[in-house]
């Protein structure tokens, strides 16, 4: 059951100024730059490539298919003939293009803490589409709801980022409804970016079944970082009492008593093993996972995001000594 706090009350759902909204919006981004880029510089010193790889879509090289090579990049032609795994080398562009695709389905109106998820994917969404477009590059975002509503084409430069923050703020909160399709938001995406571009799928992944083969296929082509938001009660429940859950999808509520044990217990286990099906879709996919939750550190959980690409990048740059060359025949799928 996906978890949402109490309904809000009619004065929440009167439309906030659009003047108002921008002033959040620019209050929010300086605020961020301020805490949250300049920590960043200081502990990455800049180099973000690891994260964002260029679009790389010419080829430069082939060579023999090492351990933790993607094995998409393998030419099977060049594997047949030679009678070694043999994989493509491409040159990086220097101008890359991402996309954000953004759950803002009722779900992740849920919060136990200081803030809610809706609110963190505002966060991480500003913080790396202002690290990407002062550096040059071009983004763009597709917002799903109760379905995709809204396409913010790629676009670079500080005002561009204000404009998709104030694309986040303004949204209203949405009443239950149907549950999330997430399959639609990927197949979205599929259909509107062309060009391979780095594609960063920000949810919590409560969803209907069915996008695990819709965010492999967008991995065929991009390079695709699924980011989960997630909050701490939705993996295990305290002592509270006798409280309401309510679906964020549906609406169905449900009186529990938490201070029932073997209640507790078994929303435990069948938390861990929603968690473990959704971990293991994401790596069937083929796709790295960043996790973040509400409360969590931002930039702790970038860094440690970042450290693991990059380590993993000089695994595979490392040279596999000729006398064990030919153990490694069978192509390995990347961590």
């Amino acid at each position: 059951m996906a978890l949402r706090n109490p309904a809000p009350g009619s004065a929440a759902a009167a439309p906030t100024p659009a003047t108002a909204i921008s002033g959040r919006a620019e209050a929010l981004l300086r605020r961020l730059e301020w805490k949250v880029l300049r920590r960043l510089d200081g502990l990455l010193q800049g180099d973000y490539r690891t994260l964002m790889r260029g679009a790389g879509i010419d080829l430069a090289d082939l060579r023999e298919y090492q351990a933790h090579d993607d094995v998409r990049h393998i030419d099977w032609n060049v594997t047949a003939r030679q009678g070694q795994p043999h994989v493509r080398v491409f040159t990086e562009d220097r101008e890359m293009a991402a996309w954000f695709l953004l759950d803002l389905s009722p779900s992740v109106d849920f919060g136990s803490g200081e803030r809610a998820k809706r609110e963190l994917v505002a966060e991480f969404t500003t913080v790396l589409a202002r690290l990407l477009t002062r550096h040059g590059n071009r983004v763009g975002a597709l917002l799903y709801g109760q379905g995709v509503d809204t396409v913010i084409p790629t676009g670079s430069g500080r005002r561009h980022v204000l404009r998709l923050l104030h694309a986040l703020q303004g949204r209203p909160v949405l009443a239950e409804g149907r549950p999330t399709q997430l399959k639609d938001l990927l197949d979205a995406a599929a259909g509107l970016a062309r060009r391979r571009s780095t594609v960063f799928v920000v949810s919590d992944f409560i969803s209907e079944p069915g996008w695990e083969k819709a965010l492999a296929r967008l991995a065929q082509r991009h390079e695709v970082v699924a980011v989960r938001v997630l909050d701490p009660l939705e993996l295990e429940l305290p002592d509270l009492g006798l409280i309401t859950l309510r679906d964020a999808e549906t609406g169905e509520q449900l009186l529990v008593d938490t201070h029932d044990k073997g209640f507790r217990q078994r929303f435990a286990r069948i938390a861990a093993e929603r968690e473990a099906q959704l971990h293991e879709g994401l790596a069937q996919a083929g796709v790295d996972t960043l996790e973040l939750a509400t409360d969590g550190d931002l930039v702790d959980a970038l860094v440690r995001f970042i450290e693991m690409r990059r380590r993993r990048a000089r695994l595979s740059g490392a040279s596999l000594p000729s006398h064990l060359r030919s153990v490694n025949t069978q192509p390995v799928p990347a961590a």
